[in-house]
């Protein structure tokens, strides 16, 4: 039964990335498309179109919800609350932060802002965020030995990204009207800034890091049963907490630098898979988070790429829209739960 319903993802998998190359402000015929995949594409345009925009952008989607989806299944595990995210560490702050610093504070230092300077520009913005994000990482992990219990840390990774978004506030104030807009277009999240050499590292470094996350089932289920029953049963739970954490840090910090801050499908996607494969087993939950994360995120790509949405709605917005319902039926089912006991 679970092997029909990973192949029922799959196959949804490749069904939404073929609407994805066909669908956009310029219909192309299935035909074409795959006459352009396999080189004897006539028309240069919708060559063009194919290699160098949507293909990147279905890949890019796909890799981009498979590991904020795993991040997002990871902290529900670790903090075991349901309501848990990527974000929760303020990881992504520190990935704002840093962009915030090349967006709106470069042109005061250095007269032109970094993120004008097209490539370079771009290449800075990804560096930076990578350097925010792994600078809160960094900070966490020598919390997480310092303090005890996980929702100490959880608390104080939300006052981290308080803190952060307090200095963006300061730094918007203090920018100029045209950084302040490179900054929020920025924060709106998107799968198609990656292109070219860029997509093929971000796809590269994504399947190294996945894998490595599943390397980490085992300690998730251990975790589930709580740190008594885990420790008894020889788990060192200081050392799986840690390592989860930098699973998850990290795979957010690489998705953010490379698509911006991409909201609800790492806090979202763990219940759809959940409730789809009824476990909690992670050997199951992990590969099918993965899948549900790929799905997710090409559907939201399709419906921000269709047909006088061109360039003009959010990946947020999308996401939003669909992370939003799942949450408020978690909230609902909780809260039933309790009542019934």
């Amino acid at each position: 039964m679970r092997v029909s319903k990973i192949i029922v993802l799959l196959v949804a998998i490749v069904v939404l990335t073929v609407v994805n190359l066909l669908l956009g402000s310029v219909k192309i015929p299935l035909g074409d498309v795959c006459s352009i995949l396999m080189g004897d594409g006539s028309n240069e345009i919708w060559t063009n179109i194919v290699w160098k925009s949507r293909l990147p952008q279905a890949l890019t989607a796909i890799m981009a919800g498979a590991g904020l989806a795993v991040s997002g299944l990871q902290m529900q595990t670790v903090f075991r609350n349901p309501l848990a995210g990527p974000s929760v560490l303020g990881i992504s702050n520190g990935s704002a932060l840093g962009v915030a610093f090349v967006v709106l504070l470069s042109g005061k230092i250095g007269g032109v802002a970094l993120s004008r300077l097209g490539y370079l520009g771009d290449a800075a913005m990804s560096v930076a965020a990578i350097v925010g994000a792994l600078a809160v990482l960094v900070l966490i992990m020598w919390l997480s030995q310092k303090v005890k219990g996980n929702v100490t840390l959880l608390i104080i990774g939300v006052m981290i990204g308080y803190l952060a978004n307090a200095i963006i506030g300061v730094l918007k104030f203090l920018a100029p009207e045209e950084d302040v807009k490179s900054f929020v277009v920025w924060g709106l999240g998107s799968f198609s800034r990656v292109s070219g050499d860029e997509m093929v590292l971000f796809v590269v470094l994504m399947c190294v890091l996945l894998p490595l996350a599943c390397l980490l089932v085992k300690p998730m289920n251990l975790l589930l049963l709580g740190d008594r029953y885990a420790s008894n049963l020889g788990l060192n739970i200081r050392r799986a907490r840690l390592l989860v954490i930098v699973s998850s840090g990290v795979l957010v910090a690489i998705v953010t630098a490379y698509c911006g801050p991409i909201m609800f499908i790492g806090l979202a996607v763990p219940h759809l898979a959940r409730a789809f494969f009824r476990t909690s087993d992670h050997r199951v939950l992990m590969p099918a988070t993965m899948l549900c994360g790929a799905v997710l995120a090409l559907l939201c790509n399709l419906i921000a790429r269709m047909p006088g949405f061109e360039g003009a709605l959010p990946v947020n917005s999308v996401t939003a829209l669909v992370g939003a319902p799942v949450i408020a039926m978690v909230l609902f089912r909780r809260r039933k739960d309790d009542v019934a006991e």
